[in-house]
């Protein structure tokens, strides 16, 4: 780590925030911290929730109707900062990387207005919120080819959600790999209580670095092979809240590129004897990150959108799109203390040149320009690719597993196509989406009939599904489900047993779970939303790759009770003006 962190040096960055990460406060001192809840609000009973509780409200059947309406303006445009030291070309929203927070309380409505300002060139965008369920608004999820058309370049559109779930998320585009180029920022919703604390640091957001533009990556992925293809690119760094340094000398030969030593790390501050929360995000592209502070040890009360009995750790495993909020109790020093906080991308899992992240925490009356002389836990990487075993993550409200109605089995497989391309398969196909035809549009429409390569499985009038995911590849995944979180069941080693269930009375539930390599997991969840869902890897190049599937649902209830808004059949309209005069160039899954 002598290379990338100078210690003699201190942490004084050589680069300004605003050249690192633009507008964002994120990582610096003056970051915000959050409160227990929004008060600029009704607060029933002293809480915007009323009297609902972490233990004893069913979060999925009764979020409360606050009618408070949290509006946000995202202007998303092309910028040239330098996280890490290395300047490159990045898609900025309101000018900034990670972009701006989104905070709600738990049952009020969220507005997000989209500007598309991409020029040079132009691209559409879609926001996604990941990880909410959208039970009355299933077209607003996020998603070009399902719920709506992208959004042309010099259009808006306007998102309006509620915070049905509470907890830490994110929102990040689900345009080809375009959030990989920037496009992503902190959502927080405050809710019940599974665990006391005394201070919310905010989100901590991991994330593997490329100094290679997205779209050039993307090209590198589906390029046939026999010409150059690279389906498993290294990323080159690994930040924590967009920051990190980068040892320029390592540049390849021929890189003018603009490079810094020394830009800076991230700095958080901790108040001595009090308890911190921190939001945990993987949002990088590809990268299992193992997360650790040195001399602390983390008690995990959340993975994903779901409060757990709290379970102490010294690590935490995190997936791409997986979050599991830690609260950390600064007794570890006296007031002048500081501490290294790192974040190792697994090298048995990952792809990466450079995959250690350091940032500084530092006690009330430490000095912020010195930098640590911690020592990390000798807490060796198990190489499994995996999560942490499901027996520890139990969620804080129970819900048991039902019997499903319906079994289905998935495998994930890769294939080389007729023209020398390197692509993943779900279920034996390879996906790739049609942006100017959103399936839950078609749907409601009553056309149930599409393309194989849009990989749609209709579950019917299903009550309960069970999936089971076989991995035979050597490669681990961090599996998606949009509109639910999913029940895990199972997950290990080779194919299910079709037996065991891990805590069947109350199984772990989250939207990501990692299944390792040449390994499984076993999911289910009730078909309680109505609407076209869909279910992929996270890792950006796998899902380019076409590891994706649209899991649609009780279609003919689709628009049944509410019809979709015009205004998702006008992102078409808008899409196909803007297409009939230039071309996308689609040369990925679309998503």
């Amino acid at each position: 780590m002598g290379n990338v962190v100078t210690t003699a040096l201190g942490t004084v960055g050589a680069l300004t925030q605003h050249q690192t990460n633009g507008a964002s406060l994120w990582g610096t001192l003056s970051a915000p911290t959050f409160p227990f809840f929004l008060t600029n609000n009704p607060l029933p009973s002293g809480f915007p929730w009323g009297l609902l509780t972490a233990a004893g409200s069913n979060p999925y059947t009764q979020a409360p109707n606050t009618g408070v309406i949290r509006s946000y303006d995202f202007t998303i445009s092309r910028g040239s900062i330098a996280p890490d030291g290395y300047q490159k070309d990045v898609l900025l929203i309101n000018g900034q990387f990670p972009g701006p927070a989104i905070e709600a309380n738990w049952g009020d409505v969220i507005q997000v207005t989209v500007h598309n300002q991409i020029t040079g060139p132009e691209e559409g965008t879609a926001l996604h919120w990941h990880g909410f369920l959208q039970k009355e608004t299933p077209w607003f999820d996020g998603v070009p080819s399902v719920g709506q058309c992208p959004i042309a370049p010099g259009s808006s559109f306007t998102y309006q959600f509620r915070a049905s779930l509470y907890g830490t998320t994110w929102y990040h585009s689900h345009y080809s790999a375009q959030y990989s180029g920037g496009l992503l920022g902190p959502l927080i919703v405050h809710g019940p209580k599974n665990a006391k604390y005394d201070i919310d640091l905010g989100p901590v957001f991991l994330t593997d670095y490329y100094h290679t533009e997205y779209f050039k990556i993307v090209e590198e992925i589906m390029k046939p092979l026999q010409s150059g293809g690279n389906p498993r690119p290294a990323s080159d760094n690994n930040l924590i809240n967009g920051k990190m340094n980068f040892d320029c000398s390592t540049v390849a030969a021929g890189d003018t590129t603009p490079c810094t030593n020394g830009a800076g790390i991230s700095k958080f501050k901790f108040t001595t004897g009090k308890t911190h929360r921190l939001r945990l995000i993987n949002a990088g592209s590809e990268g299992i990150q193992r997360f650790s502070i040195d001399g602390h040890n983390m008690t995990v009360i959340a993975n994903d959108f779901v409060p757990i009995k709290p379970y102490t750790t010294e690590v935490v495993t995190l997936g791409i799109g997986q979050r599991a909020d830690v609260l950390v109790t600064a007794t570890a020093g006296n007031s002048q203390s500081a501490w290294w906080m790192r974040s190792n991308i697994s090298t048995a899992c990952s792809k990466a040149n450079q995959p250690n992240a350091l940032a500084a925490i530092y006690y009330d009356k430490a000095d912020t320009n010195k930098a640590p002389t911690s020592t990390a836990w000798n807490i060796p990487d198990p190489g499994t690719c995996a999560n942490d075993d499901l027996s520890l993550t139990v969620p804080y409200f129970p819900i048991p597993a039902a019997t499903p109605s319906t079994t289905r089995t998935m495998v994930i497989d890769f294939i080389t196509n007729a023209t020398g391309s390197f692509l993943w398969r779900l279920d034996g196909t390879s996906a790739r989406v049609n942006y100017n035809n959103p399936v839950l549009l078609l749907a409601e429409q009553g056309n149930l009939t599409y393309p194989d390569e849009w990989n749609v499985k209709n579950f019917g009038t299903n009550t309960t599904v069970r999936v089971v995911v076989n991995n035979p590849t050597p490669a681990s995944h961090p599996m998606h489900l949009h509109g639910h979180n999913m029940q895990i069941l199972s997950e290990g080693n080779g194919n299910w047993d079709g037996t065991t269930i891990v805590n069947a009375n109350n199984p772990q539930r989250r939207d990501v779970q990692l299944v390792r390599a040449n390994g499984h997991f076993v999911m289910q969840y009730d078909l309680d939303n109505p609407g076209v869902w869909p279910f992929h890897c996270h890792t950006a190049w796998h899902v380019s790759g076409g590891l994706y599937a649209n899991f649609m649902e009780r279609p003919a209830d689709i628009g049944k009770d509410t019809s979709i808004p015009m205004v998702m059949k006008q992102t078409c309209t808008d899409w196909v003006k803007y297409t009939n005069t230039d071309v996308v160039e689609q040369i990925d899954s679309g998503v």
